[in-house]
């Protein structure tokens, strides 16, 4: 029974809880297909604005992953001592806006600003979801919902590819960003009216008396335990690959292949949006359903995963045909994000409650320096370098030297977070 001294609970009962988890997944998505649509967009981008693959890689990767990085940690700092909700609608709002006058730019230099822009605004998303989660779906649940949650990423692609393809192929990638900038505009003044901010520990039966601790002691928490530093980079590679593949296997099939964006757009949102969409969210329930027996089930599962993805990564890029290609491309596709529910999960249980949503943006911090800020852009780099030996082919080739020895890389780090897992919970228990 609720004291009257104390504040009501607005996610007492679970049509409160899932209306929220849904929105936060659409918020998600929409922050994907902003990201996303650039991948399906850059050949005709590329085409008009007289750039390089190393000009595209850095749009798509490292000067759009340094001011989401660098963002994200006073913007989480700050969500784990104020209202969420109202950060979350902000972001939704600066993204969506950056990318909707996308469609109005007439350099590389305004391109790159405006998915700056986006970058910083996308900065303000997924921590404070992530913390909001965590506070409304108790322990036993959490991996399940934050894998629901990643969903948004598969959607975001598959809407970003589908949207994205047909409105260049029709309209031009003018048209393509403005008119899918747009509806997230409206999007944030849903978040900001409809959802309201948890109470703080509530899902764990705990008081939150503390203030929120700083950055540097979480940093040295979460470097303490060993998990924790393998899972992270486990992710950050295992993000490599999958920021390499969703940024570059549209300009791959159209090079390589002659496909064009609208098709090859349908085939990408089916591919990686509801195949990623499918493997992120049954692994989230793979492991909440395993964990109980063994907590290393959260690290085995991308572990699996992982090593499942590495041939058939390799085999996309060296068969003859268009489709053959396509059809290889399902099971990394389907498996690709399985670790994300699990690794966000994870990390919040090796922090206090009040540490959740900035050990989200260290963990994201690591992750896209590594995966987002580094593969587009290296692939891209070395792609122009492979150019005079293979010329339309560098691309090919670029991906396929690199990208299944990441995977295989990643992997290692996920088997060796899970050695360490027991322990660290332990620990962080006390």
């Amino acid at each position: 029974m609720t004291m009257p001294d104390e504040p009501r609970n607005p996610y007492v009962s679970n049509r409160a809880r899932y209306y929220a988890l849904v929105v936060l997944t659409i918020v998600y998505a929409f922050n994907f297909i902003d990201r996303q649509l650039l991948a399906i967009l850059q050949e005709s981008v590329k085409a008009e604005l007289d750039l390089s693959d190393g000009q595209l890689g850095l749009l798509a990767g490292f000067a759009f992953a340094l001011f989401y990085v660098t963002a994200g940690i006073p913007i989480a700092r700050f969500a784990d001592r104020s209202n969420r909700r109202n950060i979350v609608a902000a972001a939704v709002f600066i993204w969506s806006f950056m990318t909707a006058i996308s469609g109005f730019v007439q350099n590389y230099t305004q391109l790159l600003l405006a998915r700056i822009g986006v970058g910083i605004g996308e900065a303000g998303g997924s921590p404070p979801s992530h913390s909001i989660i965590s506070d409304i779906f108790p322990p036993e649940k959490r991996a399940s919902a934050l894998g629901f949650y990643s969903m948004g990423v598969s959607f975001g692609i598959l809407f970003g590819f589908l949207f994205g393809g047909w409105l260049n192929e029709y309209f031009g990638w003018r048209t393509a960003f403005l008119v899918v900038g747009a509806p997230g505009i409206l999007l944030a003044f849903v978040v900001r009216w409809t959802l309201a901010e948890p109470i703080r520990g509530v899902a764990d039966n705990q008081t939150v008396v503390e203030d929120a601790p700083p950055f540097m002691q979480v940093l040295r928490t979460l470097w303490q335990r060993r998990s924790f530093r393998h899972m992270a980079f486990g992710a950050a590679l295992n993000a490599f690959c999958g920021y390499s593949i969703s940024g570059w296997t549209a300009s791959f099939m159209i090079r390589t292949h002659g496909m064009s964006t609208g098709e090859l757009g349908t085939w990408l949102a089916l591919i990686t949006g509801l195949g990623g969409a499918i493997g992120v969210f049954f692994g989230g329930m793979l492991a909440d359903a395993l964990a109980p027996k063994d907590k290393r089930w959260y690290m085995w599962v991308p572990t699996i995963a992982g090593a499942l993805m590495v041939p058939f990564i390799a085999l996309v890029y060296v068969v003859p045909g268009a489709y053959t290609a396509l059809l290889l491309a399902v099971v990394p596709g389907v498996l690709s994000n399985v670790y994300l529910g699990n690794t966000i999960a994870t990390t919040h249980n090796l922090v206090s409650l009040r540490s959740r949503a900035l050990s989200s943006a260290i963990l994201f911090l690591i992750l896209n320096i590594i995966g987002l800020g580094m593969g587009p852009t290296f692939i891209g780099m070395l792609s122009d370098a492979l150019q005079p030996q293979y010329a339309d082919d560098s691309l090919r080739w670029a991906m396929f030297y690199v990208l299944p020895a990441v995977m295989a890389w990643s992997t290692l780090h996920f088997f060796l977070a899970a050695r360490h897992l027991p322990g660290d919970l332990a620990a962080a228990s006390k």
